[in-house]
């Protein structure tokens, strides 16, 4: 019998032969999960581990069995083994879980944060776990029926694998019930079905028959809710990136990560914001759409106006900032300037740019402003792994800080000071903007900040972000937030100050901004929602 299962003759026992390296090496993230969810060890902890180990066989058997066919049974096999390395590598170096949602994410990652992911372990994992495997498949002798015979045999061998699943599906019914629907993240730990169906559902969604573009807010029309002669309005709405609440010291956070924003008079701070999503590609388009976190969908959203599209249809200037890896399709109908390929030698290197190079497009902006303007900034913020790219070193106080990418690497204090630095120049990039828009007596200025999620760092072994929503820590979904207006803008909106300060401790999501930035722009239009403005009870009549 083991002779077989290391010398495979035939598919079937080389699909169970494959079923079980997947089940005992590409898993261990998923047995890991489990074995936290059922805490010590008993008799039914026994039980629950040993069905769970015989029915993932069996379904990973019954997978492969439908896959190993003559030509086209090793390459496809030996494809599963890279990918699904690579998988398990990722899963258990950061903690993350594999859904459609990280998929887009990975998709829509650009080439310097690939290059952050690519690390030597990497490789090695890749070359060992994928390798290998791979070497013993190619080399083993593998025989196939007469095609008529191989069909029967195959045909048993997925009846008796089919009644293998049933009865260890009747035996532990109630537990995999139980265990599932208290615990659904787990499906997404399970490689490689994991990876494969979150692919396959986003290239149907990404290939999907063209859908016509859905206007919104046609009836978008300027108020008249300032006095006329007034400054040029600029609202300057800076989305953050991978900025976590619980390290800004305006929330508490006992480092001094914001030493230049908490000299700012009049600085509004909101400690109760939380994401629409827990990854960029997911939480930008959301926090721009008409629509709230419980009626969004990312794949939607592509056909469909969102916020810039409305103020532009009113009339105002608008345009995207962008030094991160684009806008996930928000920006395409506005002006856009794409920073983060500059070869400006004062903030860029060969692969990235520092935030400064925001400002110096703010500032070129600045200078033409003729109407009331609206301009995003979209950071590069605090994208992880490799924090320490993110910052200069004089905005990098806290050390040692983490210089790999393999986060597993480094302690989590040393980590923890890398991340701290990226939100130590967050602070300064803030602080700069508005100090421009002070500087600017030609105009009524106002900046809003929120960042797009939060960040794991090491709690409970998970890192980075993306973890899907309903299962996602705190550390991803709540998210910093603030504000500030010029005098000038508070005396032409009629804002009070006071109620401002005031309203800053109630709860607020992502699905504030649309409503709010409308109320601040004076754009009307019957898809303002006035109970979402977050300053429309500030306004005196």
């Amino acid at each position: 019998m083991m002779n077989k299962l290391l010398r495979p003759a035939r598919a079937e026992w080389l699909a169970l032969s494959a079923a079980l390296l997947f089940v005992v090496l590409f898993n261990l993230p998923f047995w890991q999960r489990l074995l936290a969810i059922i805490g010590p060890i008993d008799g039914h902890g026994i039980k629950l581990l040993g069905l769970s180990f015989v029915l993932l066989t069996a379904l990973l058997n019954l997978l492969l069995l439908l896959l190993l066919w003559p030509r086209i049974g090793r390459p496809l096999l030996t494809v599963l083994f890279v990918t699904t390395a690579a998988i398990s590598y990722f899963m258990s170096q950061y903690g993350v879980l594999i859904d459609m949602n990280m998929v887009r994410n990975a998709m829509q990652t650009d080439g310097a944060e690939v290059r952050d992911l690519l690390t030597v372990k990497m490789l090695l994992t890749v070359l060992l776990l994928g390798g290998l495997p791979s070497l013993w498949l190619w080399r083993a002798p593998l025989s196939y029926r007469p095609a008529l015979r191989e069909l029967g045999s195959r045909a048993v061998a997925l009846l008796v694998t089919g009644g293998v699943v049933l009865g260890v599906a009747m035996v532990g019914y109630q537990d995999f019930a139980s265990l599932f629907r208290n615990n659904r993240e787990l499906r997404f730990a399970i490689t490689p079905t994991n990876y494969l169906q979150a692919t396959s559902s986003y290239l149907k969604r990404s290939y999907a028959k063209e859908v016509p573009l859905q206007q919104i807010g046609l009836d978008a029309r300027r108020g008249q809710g300032w006095p006329q002669g007034s400054k040029p309005r600029v609202l300057v709405l800076v989305v953050g990136e991978t900025a976590r609440a619980d390290h800004f010291s305006l929330n508490g956070y006992p480092r001094p990560t914001n030493p230049e924003l908490a000299k700012v008079g009049g600085l509004l701070n909101y400690p109760d914001a939380w994401s629409c999503g827990t990854e960029t590609a997911v939480s930008v388009p959301c926090m721009f759409s008409s629509l709230p976190r419980e009626q969004f969908d990312a794949d939607e959203a592509k056909h469909r106006e969102n916020l810039l599209d409305v103020l532009k249809r009113s009339g105002l200037d608008v345009q995207w900032l962008d030094n991160n890896s684009g806008c996930k399709e928000v920006c395409n109908r506005v002006p856009s300037q794409m920073l983060f390929g500059a070869k400006d030698p004062r903030y860029c290197n060969e692969e990235e740019c520092f935030d400064d190079i925001l400002l110096t497009a703010l500032d070129d902006k600045l200078k033409t402003i003729k109407q009331d303007t609206v301009i995003v900034l979209h950071q590069k913020g605090s994208h992880g792994p490799a924090y320490y790219k993110r910052s200069p070193p004089q905005y990098s106080p806290f050390q040692p800080a983490c210089q790999s990418s393999e986060l597993q690497k480094c302690s989590q204090a040393d980590i923890v000071n890398g991340f701290d630095n990226t939100i130590r120049y967050t602070d300064h990039i803030l602080a700069q903007a508005i100090a421009r828009l002070q500087a600017r007596q030609d105009i009524a200025g106002s900046l809003f900040y929120l960042s797009d999620h939060g960040e794991s760092l090491g709690e409970n072994n998970m890192y980075l972000h993306a973890t899907p929503y309903i299962v996602a820590p705190d550390a991803q979904k709540h998210i910093p937030m603030l504000a500030w207006f010029s005098p000038q803008w508070l005396a032409a909106a009629n804002l009070s100050q006071a109620c401002l300060q005031q309203g800053s401790r109630q709860h607020y999501s992502q699905d504030n901004l649309f409503h709010t930035v409308l109320g601040l722009m004076d754009v009307q239009t019957s898809l303002y929602q006035r109970p979402l403005d977050m300053y429309a009870g500030c306004r005196r009549a």
